[in-house]
Protein backbone atom coordinates (compact mmCIF):
# COMPACT_ATOMS: atom_id res chain seq x y z
CA UNK A 1 0.00 0.00 0.00
CA UNK A 2 1.27 3.59 -0.45
CA UNK A 3 0.81 6.58 1.86
CA UNK A 4 -2.81 7.70 0.28
CA UNK A 5 -4.06 3.91 0.54
CA UNK A 6 -3.30 3.22 4.02
CA UNK A 7 -4.69 6.75 5.07
CA UNK A 8 -7.75 5.62 3.13
CA UNK A 9 -7.86 1.98 4.33
CA UNK A 10 -7.33 3.69 8.38
CA UNK A 11 -9.86 6.68 7.91
CA UNK A 12 -7.28 9.24 8.22
CA UNK A 13 -5.18 12.10 5.89
CA UNK A 14 -2.18 11.44 4.22
CA UNK A 15 -0.87 14.39 5.80
CA UNK A 16 -1.70 12.74 9.07
CA UNK A 17 0.71 9.54 7.86
CA UNK A 18 3.53 12.41 7.39
CA UNK A 19 3.07 13.69 10.75
CA UNK A 20 3.42 10.69 12.63
CA UNK A 21 6.33 9.63 11.16
CA UNK A 22 8.01 13.29 11.48
CA UNK A 23 7.21 12.83 14.93
CA UNK A 24 8.66 9.65 15.15
CA UNK A 25 4.98 7.97 16.59
CA UNK A 26 4.62 5.55 13.34
CA UNK A 27 7.76 4.36 12.35
CA UNK A 28 8.37 5.47 8.16
CA UNK A 29 8.12 2.15 6.15
CA UNK A 30 10.70 0.36 3.52
CA UNK A 31 10.17 2.24 0.60
CA UNK A 32 10.77 1.05 -3.36
CA UNK A 33 13.45 2.01 -5.32
CA UNK A 34 11.49 5.19 -6.64
CA UNK A 35 11.16 6.47 -3.16
CA UNK A 36 7.96 5.74 -2.28
CA UNK A 37 6.95 4.40 1.00
CA UNK A 38 5.19 0.77 0.95
CA UNK A 39 2.84 -0.53 3.72
CA UNK A 40 2.05 -3.71 5.14
CA UNK A 41 -1.02 -4.89 6.89
CA UNK A 42 1.27 -4.37 10.48
CA UNK A 43 1.65 -0.84 9.38
CA UNK A 44 -2.07 -0.23 8.95
CA UNK A 45 -2.99 -2.21 12.62
CA UNK A 46 -0.68 0.28 14.06
CA UNK A 47 -2.15 3.41 12.57
CA UNK A 48 -5.67 2.12 13.21
CA UNK A 49 -4.45 1.39 17.07
CA UNK A 50 -3.25 5.38 17.41
CA UNK A 51 -6.15 6.43 15.64
CA UNK A 52 -8.69 4.95 17.96
CA UNK A 53 -6.57 5.95 20.69
CA UNK A 54 -6.62 9.90 19.89
CA UNK A 55 -10.30 9.61 19.68
CA UNK A 56 -10.53 8.67 23.03
CA UNK A 57 -8.79 11.88 24.17
CA UNK A 58 -5.07 10.77 24.86
CA UNK A 59 -2.81 13.10 23.45
CA UNK A 60 0.29 11.95 21.03
CA UNK A 61 2.94 12.11 23.86
CA UNK A 62 0.12 9.64 25.79
CA UNK A 63 -0.34 7.41 22.54
CA UNK A 64 3.39 6.93 22.51
CA UNK A 65 4.26 5.58 26.03
CA UNK A 66 0.84 3.38 25.36
CA UNK A 67 2.29 2.04 22.24
CA UNK A 68 5.59 1.50 24.03
CA UNK A 69 3.83 -0.95 26.75
CA UNK A 70 3.52 -4.19 24.59
CA UNK A 71 1.81 -5.71 27.79
CA UNK A 72 -1.04 -3.27 27.75
CA UNK A 73 -0.39 -2.45 31.68
CA UNK A 74 0.53 1.55 31.05
CA UNK A 75 -2.96 1.63 28.34
CA UNK A 76 -4.85 0.65 31.58
CA UNK A 77 -3.45 3.43 33.75
CA UNK A 78 -3.70 6.00 31.00
CA UNK A 79 -7.69 5.86 30.42
CA UNK A 80 -7.96 5.44 33.93
CA UNK A 81 -6.91 8.92 34.13
CA UNK A 82 -8.65 9.71 30.62
CA UNK A 83 -11.64 8.93 32.20
CA UNK A 84 -10.98 10.61 35.55
CA UNK A 85 -10.37 13.76 33.65
CA UNK A 86 -13.66 13.27 31.23
CA UNK A 87 -15.57 13.00 34.33
CA UNK A 88 -14.06 16.44 35.77
CA UNK A 89 -15.42 18.08 32.41
CA UNK A 90 -18.38 16.38 32.49
CA UNK A 91 -18.95 18.06 36.33
CA UNK A 92 -17.52 21.87 35.09
CA UNK A 93 -19.78 21.58 32.33
CA UNK A 94 -23.03 20.48 34.23
CA UNK A 95 -22.17 23.47 36.47
CA UNK A 96 -21.97 25.98 33.53
CA UNK A 97 -25.03 24.57 32.33
CA UNK A 98 -26.46 25.34 35.64
CA UNK A 99 -25.36 29.04 35.82
CA UNK A 100 -27.32 28.98 32.22
CA UNK A 101 -30.46 27.75 33.02
CA UNK A 102 -30.58 30.25 36.39
CA UNK A 103 -29.61 33.30 33.94
CA UNK A 104 -32.47 32.15 31.31
CA UNK A 105 -34.95 31.93 33.71
CA UNK A 106 -34.56 35.39 35.33
CA UNK A 107 -34.53 38.67 33.98
CA UNK A 108 -30.50 39.42 33.04
CA UNK A 109 -29.37 42.33 34.64
CA UNK A 110 -26.21 44.79 34.28
CA UNK A 111 -23.66 42.46 36.42
CA UNK A 112 -24.64 39.15 34.72
CA UNK A 113 -23.39 36.17 34.76
CA UNK A 114 -23.01 35.51 37.64
CA UNK A 115 -23.19 32.58 40.13
CA UNK A 116 -26.29 30.97 40.96
CA UNK A 117 -25.82 31.36 44.97
CA UNK A 118 -24.38 34.68 44.38
CA UNK A 119 -27.54 35.86 42.46
CA UNK A 120 -29.74 34.26 45.46
CA UNK A 121 -27.48 35.89 47.81
CA UNK A 122 -27.98 39.58 45.99
CA UNK A 123 -32.04 39.01 46.10
CA UNK A 124 -32.55 38.84 49.70
CA UNK A 125 -30.03 41.64 50.44
CA UNK A 126 -32.10 44.81 51.52
CA UNK A 127 -32.80 48.02 49.18
CA UNK A 128 -30.42 50.35 50.45
CA UNK A 129 -28.38 53.83 49.21
CA UNK A 130 -25.48 53.10 50.50
CA UNK A 131 -22.04 53.67 48.80
CA UNK A 132 -20.32 51.62 51.51
CA UNK A 133 -23.20 48.91 50.59
CA UNK A 134 -22.73 49.49 46.97
CA UNK A 135 -19.10 48.59 47.10
CA UNK A 136 -19.59 45.06 49.15
CA UNK A 137 -22.04 44.12 46.34
CA UNK A 138 -18.88 45.33 43.97
CA UNK A 139 -16.76 43.40 45.59
CA UNK A 140 -18.42 40.22 46.28
CA UNK A 141 -19.04 40.19 42.08
CA UNK A 142 -15.67 40.65 41.63
CA UNK A 143 -14.77 37.75 43.51
CA UNK A 144 -17.62 35.36 42.23
CA UNK A 145 -16.22 32.17 42.46
CA UNK A 146 -13.12 32.93 43.47
CA UNK A 147 -13.06 32.85 47.71
CA UNK A 148 -15.50 29.76 48.83
CA UNK A 149 -18.10 29.54 46.46
CA UNK A 150 -21.40 28.46 47.78
CA UNK A 151 -20.25 28.15 51.56
CA UNK A 152 -19.46 31.41 51.51
CA UNK A 153 -22.96 33.13 50.14
CA UNK A 154 -24.67 30.68 52.27
CA UNK A 155 -22.68 31.95 55.74
CA UNK A 156 -23.56 35.38 54.18
CA UNK A 157 -26.96 34.81 53.82
CA UNK A 158 -27.77 35.92 57.48
CA UNK A 159 -25.85 38.69 57.36
CA UNK A 160 -27.51 39.67 54.37
CA UNK A 161 -30.74 39.60 56.24
CA UNK A 162 -30.25 41.00 59.15
CA UNK A 163 -31.21 44.80 59.64
CA UNK A 164 -28.53 45.68 62.05
CA UNK A 165 -26.34 45.96 59.24
CA UNK A 166 -27.35 48.75 57.33
CA UNK A 167 -26.73 51.12 60.38
CA UNK A 168 -22.91 49.84 60.28
CA UNK A 169 -22.89 50.80 56.11
CA UNK A 170 -24.13 53.81 56.91
CA UNK A 171 -21.73 55.15 59.79
CA UNK A 172 -19.30 53.95 57.01
CA UNK A 173 -20.71 56.15 54.63
CA UNK A 174 -20.22 59.24 57.73
CA UNK A 175 -16.85 58.58 56.97
CA UNK A 176 -16.35 59.85 54.02
CA UNK A 177 -14.00 62.53 53.94
CA UNK A 178 -12.45 62.23 57.19
CA UNK A 179 -8.82 61.56 58.05
CA UNK A 180 -7.26 58.04 59.13
CA UNK A 181 -7.17 59.14 62.47
CA UNK A 182 -10.82 59.72 63.33
CA UNK A 183 -12.18 58.60 66.50
CA UNK A 184 -15.45 56.76 65.11
CA UNK A 185 -13.05 54.46 63.28
CA UNK A 186 -11.97 51.77 66.15
CA UNK A 187 -15.79 51.48 67.48
CA UNK A 188 -17.11 50.81 63.72
CA UNK A 189 -14.22 47.91 63.26
CA UNK A 190 -15.25 46.39 66.46
CA UNK A 191 -18.54 46.48 65.48
CA UNK A 192 -18.54 44.82 62.06
CA UNK A 193 -15.98 42.19 63.52
CA UNK A 194 -18.72 41.85 65.90
CA UNK A 195 -21.27 41.39 63.15
CA UNK A 196 -19.24 38.72 61.51
CA UNK A 197 -20.82 34.71 61.89
CA UNK A 198 -18.46 32.55 63.29
CA UNK A 199 -19.79 30.59 60.05
CA UNK A 200 -18.42 32.36 57.34
CA UNK A 201 -14.87 32.35 58.88
CA UNK A 202 -15.41 28.40 59.15
CA UNK A 203 -16.41 28.76 55.05
CA UNK A 204 -13.28 31.12 54.05
CA UNK A 205 -11.42 28.21 52.19
CA UNK A 206 -7.40 28.97 53.44
CA UNK A 207 -5.20 31.20 51.70
CA UNK A 208 -8.42 33.68 50.95
CA UNK A 209 -8.09 35.68 47.78
CA UNK A 210 -4.07 36.38 47.30
CA UNK A 211 -4.41 38.24 43.89
CA UNK A 212 -1.05 40.27 44.10
CA UNK A 213 -2.37 43.87 44.86
CA UNK A 214 -5.51 42.75 46.16
CA UNK A 215 -5.83 43.99 48.88
CA UNK A 216 -4.35 47.24 48.02
CA UNK A 217 -6.79 47.85 45.55
CA UNK A 218 -9.92 47.33 48.02
CA UNK A 219 -8.16 50.30 49.91
CA UNK A 220 -7.34 52.38 47.34
CA UNK A 221 -11.33 52.25 46.57
CA UNK A 222 -12.24 53.97 50.03
CA UNK A 223 -11.49 57.30 51.49
CA UNK A 224 -8.54 57.33 53.99
CA UNK A 225 -11.10 56.81 57.24
CA UNK A 226 -12.98 54.23 55.65
CA UNK A 227 -10.10 52.38 54.27
CA UNK A 228 -8.71 52.53 58.12
CA UNK A 229 -12.05 50.90 59.11
CA UNK A 230 -11.77 47.85 56.38
CA UNK A 231 -7.50 47.69 57.22
CA UNK A 232 -8.39 46.89 60.78
CA UNK A 233 -11.58 44.63 60.12
CA UNK A 234 -9.13 42.59 57.83
CA UNK A 235 -6.77 42.24 60.31
CA UNK A 236 -9.06 41.46 63.25
CA UNK A 237 -10.87 38.75 60.85
CA UNK A 238 -7.36 37.39 59.55
CA UNK A 239 -6.04 37.04 63.52
CA UNK A 240 -9.35 35.13 64.06
CA UNK A 241 -9.00 32.38 61.08
CA UNK A 242 -5.49 32.01 62.08
CA UNK A 243 -6.24 31.04 65.51
CA UNK A 244 -9.28 28.94 64.61
CA UNK A 245 -6.76 27.00 62.09
CA UNK A 246 -4.00 26.77 64.79
CA UNK A 247 -6.18 25.50 67.81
Amino acid sequence: MRIGEIAALVGVTSRTVRHYHHIGLLPEPQRRANGYRVYGLRDAILLARIRRLTELGLALDEVRDVLADDAGRELTEVLGELDADLARQEHEIQQRRRVLKTLLEDPLTPDAPLSPALMELLKVAPATSSPAAAKDREHLILMDGIVGGDAVYAALRPLAEDPAILPLYERLDELDGAEEDDPRIAALADDLVAAVPDELLEAIPEGGPTATGFEQALLADYSPAQAAVVRRVMEKLTAQLRDRRAS
